[in-house]
């Protein structure tokens, strides 16, 4: 039993707005709200981590519609999501959960240790309107009727509250169904599609857009093949089962083929929650498909604006480069690339006002159409013909039109915060020279190997071979070898999730100027140290050659 502390969005730094406050969370059951760029699973593991007894997680009206006399939920109604910071089966991390598989059962770290429930907003305000404590930022403040934003713990009753689940545990089959066309010339190299087929509620977002545009694309294909046409390189469609529990599915599939998937898979297409309105398009993505994008947006005309393709309206508003977003945890596509080192992307139409049934059982498909206004064929028509016009290029290009420079990019930015902390850096006997080095070798790699391609027959069989190989490495090549899959399944120095990736390196750095006495110099030079040896892979592994001009250096 404990009291109770309100948490605005559960975000790291509402919770370290808390700590400076003085508000302690030690036991108490701590309240949320959804969204604020933040899934159910990092809220409950940051509340953890700050010892809270319990979370609770509710919709506020502030950020999904809850008045009556619109489309909107109900207030009685709660938003369910899955706790577990990570994907696929909590109980075999890392490994496929085949039942010829002899490990023993391992609880995987990303499961939380402390009980967590979605709520609905009217259970939300009793709880907050009893709240006592210091007041809360203005950027906190709820839209629930009776409730003064303060943050607690303490109660005006004196009462406690006392939390608890009761989750049984049962072992179920899963099924994901698969369908392949053949390719002509490259039959084993693969573009891959994919859609969720569950959902907790009825899921017209959720799953049932996404498997309707899946089984569209597989009929279009299908239809194409029947009429002449021959892919160079194989599709398979996949409807993946368990997409609410964590993309379990599709996650057990990859740990199932984890060793071959990156000789296999060129691309992989996520259609999950495709359709959460129809003005504004998002592409969350590798990087490496950005230029298929761009090419694709040009030729698609805007699902609600007539005779604009998708690139002039998001030139209007403000510039195409929005549409690109990175991948994130709880996407359908971010283990591809996080995990196996797949490029991956996930398209999306939103629209300024939030869709507010997903995850409840008010996401029906009636719900869904009234709030596109009748638009629902013509948004899934045009977001079909994106991802068709992508696939096709992927299909038949005798090069894979992958923008292969595109983590130089991403690794500059980061050696210019390097530079900036040079002094500091070399008065501690640390040189970022390294990174500087193997960016170079990085980015003259992928130069050269793109002036071979444009001075090269691609139409001789086994030149086009041997790029296309180099060039469907690249994600796979920023995996770190320093982790185990394991303990850190998501091992991609961009994309995934550790210390050893770019992200936790970089708030390490930024600890020289905001806390020194955290900065641990051992610690960072290991972490510089994966990073740096990460990318030198990759530009030896994109260039071709196993030999190179470095003097290594033994200390004893």
């Amino acid at each position: 039993m404990g009291g109770v502390v309100y948490a605005n969005y559960g975000r790291p730094q509402d919770f370290k707005w808390l700590e400076s406050t003085g508000v302690s969370m030690v036991g108490c059951v701590v309240v949320m709200r959804v969204g604020g760029g933040v899934s159910f699973a990092e809220k409950v593991w940051l509340a953890e981590s700050y010892r809270a007894g319990g979370a609770l997680i509710y919709p506020d009206p502030a950020d999904l519609p809850q008045d009556p006399r619109r489309l909107g939920l109900s207030t009685h109604t709660a938003v369910s999501e899955h706790v577990h910071l990570g994907s696929g089966d909590p109980f075999t991390p890392g490994f496929p959960s085949f039942n010829h598989t002899q490990f023993p059962p391992i609880q995987s770290s990303g499961l939380p240790l402390i009980p967590a429930l979605p709520i609905s907003a009217s259970v939300a305000a009793k709880l907050l309107s009893q709240l006592s404590g210091p007041s809360c930022p203005p950027s906190w403040r709820v839209r629930l009727p009776y409730v003064r934003c303060v943050v607690g713990p303490g109660l005006s009753s004196g009462r406690r509250v006392k939390m608890s689940v009761h989750n049984v545990m049962t072992p179920v089959l899963l099924n994901n169904i698969f369908s392949s066309l053949e390719g002509r010339v490259e039959p084993d190299q693969y573009i891959i599609l994919g859609a969720q087929r569950d959902s907790l509620g009825p899921g017209a977002v959720k799953s049932g857009v996404g498997t309707a545009i899946l089984l569209e694309l597989a009929r279009t294909f299908s239809a194409m093949v029947t009429n002449g046409f021959s892919p160079r390189r194989s599709l398979l469609f996949v409807s993946w089962d368990a997409g609410d529990f964590g993309n379990v599915g599709a996650t057990e599939w990859l740990e199932g083929y984890l060793s071959m998937l990156h000789l296999k898979a060129v691309a992989y297409f996520s259609l999950d929650q495709a359709i959460m309105g129809d003005d504004v398009l998002s592409a969350c993505s590798s990087p490496l498909l950005v230029d298929l994008l761009d090419a694709a947006i040009r030729q698609v005309e805007h699902p609600k604006h007539a005779g604009q393709t998708i690139y002039s309206q998001a030139e209007r508003e403000g510039g195409s480069w929005r549409i690109m977003k990175p991948l994130y945890l709880n996407s359908g596509a971010y283990s591809f690339t996080a995990f196996a080192g797949v490029p991956a992307m996930e398209l999306r139409f939103t629209e300024e006002r939030a869709y507010p049934f997903v995850n409840t059982p008010l996401d029906t498909a009636s719900r869904l159409q009234e709030v596109l206004g009748g638009r629902l064929g013509m948004t899934g028509r045009s977001l079909g013909e994106l991802v068709g016009e992508m696939v096709l290029r992927l299909a038949h290009d005798h090069i894979l039109p992958l923008r292969i420079t595109s983590y130089a990019q991403t690794v500059l930015q980061f050696s210019a915060q390097l530079n900036r902390h040079s002094a500091e850096l070399q008065s501690r006997g640390l040189s970022p020279q390294w990174v500087f080095s193997a960016r170079g070798d990085y980015s003259r790699a992928a130069e050269t190997l793109q002036r071979a391609i444009d001075y090269s027959d691609m139409h001789d069989l086994i030149t086009a071979r041997s790029y296309n190989t180099r060039i469907m490495r690249v994600e796979y090549y920023f995996l770190s070898q320093y982790v185990s899959v394991v303990e850190t399944p998501f091992r991609h120095v961009i994309h995934g999730r550790g210390n050893h990736t770019l992200s936790a390196l970089t708030e390490h750095l930024a600890l020289l100027t905001s806390d020194p006495e955290r900065f641990d110099e051992k610690h960072f030079r290991r972490q510089l140290a994966f990073f740096t040896w990460t990318l030198q892979g990759a530009a030896h592994g994109l260039s071709g050659d196993i030999h190179n001009t470095h003097t290594y250096t033994h200390t004893r």
